[in-house]
């Protein structure tokens, strides 16, 4: 497995393999690997000839008061996790390289960034957008890979790579979840044995909605109102940054439900902020 830290450099093989006509997978990350990053590995190491895995903790998603200096790291582990995982190349820039000090060219998706995450996170997906389109374009990957968890992100990269003619074809993965349901998440290292005791009902308190509309209830206020008074009984040291229910695509908030729908949650739990999501198929 080749270690490439230089960005010219990966650049530089990523435009041979382009012009090998190879088959190149990317599966960007944070590091600190968990089995949801492995999985997205493993399903683009059946995929490509060549699987790059990226680990850079981009500063520029990261708002004041947020964990950027803190986000948890552990090179040599993801590193032999990589090898494990069938990797061929490892790409692990650091900031000065990736962002010169002059820097002030973002790639900005405003339609798909105003509500969820983006509300209490207002630069943090100008920041996804731009560090993954410079990505794109050091590694020139045939396809990229991303995880459902980040449903607001995917949405953003899909609609930056077709808006931009950006020659990546992005696949969205399933979340991936501990064996109570709780979604993997780098952050989850952060919980106490007490919040890690709770965190499951996160993802309870979305199939709790589920079943709503299954059963009926379409009125989005009502759905909303059941999940908190769910949470608040259940995580009661949570403190809830959004509950929303939204148009997949357009992430525009509804008020009933009259289509697929994707509720989605963010909730702070002592220093985790952890997200998670349900995509509900409306049956007419």
């Amino acid at each position: 497995m080749l270690r490439i830290a230089s960005p010219a450099a990966m650049q530089e093989l990523g435009l041979v393999w382009r012009r090998e006509g190879l088959t190149v997978g990317l599966v960007p990350t944070m590091g600190y690997w968990h089995e949801g990053h492995l999985s997205l590995m493993r399903w683009a190491r059946e995929h490509c000839d060549v699987l790059v895995a990226s680990i850079f903790v981009n500063p520029t998603q990261f708002g004041p008061g947020e964990d950027l200096e803190n986000y948890p790291s552990d090179l040599e582990r993801d590193s032999e996790l990589a090898r494990e995982a069938g990797v061929d190349a490892l790409f692990t820039p650091v900031r000065d390289d990736m962002y010169a000090p002059d820097h002030g060219t973002w790639v900005t998706v405003p339609e798909l960034t105003t509500n969820l995450c983006g509300r209490s996170r207002p630069i943090h997906f100008r920041g996804v957008a731009t560090v993954v389109c410079k990505l794109f374009n050091l590694v020139q990957p045939t396809f990229a890979v991303f995880g459902e968890k980040d449903w607001q992100q995917l949405a953003v990269i899909r609609k930056m790579t077709r808006e931009l003619d950006i020659p990546v074809r992005i696949e969205g993965r399933p979340i991936m979840r501990e064996a109570d349901g709780l979604a993997m998440s780098s952050r989850n290292v952060y919980l106490t044995p007490e919040e890690r005791a709770v965190a499951p009902h996160i993802r309870r308190g979305l199939l709790l909605l589920e079943d709503l509309v299954r059963s009926g209830q379409t009125d989005a206020d009502a759905l909303r109102a059941a999940v908190g008074k769910y949470y608040e009984a259940h995580i009661p040291m949570g403190r809830l940054d959004y509950l929303e229910l939204v148009d997949p695509a357009t992430i525009e908030t509804v008020e009933r439900v009259r289509d697929d729908v994707l509720a989605a949650v963010a909730l702070r739990l002592g220093k985790a902020r952890l997200i998670d999501n349900i995509h509900v198929a409306f049956e007419r």
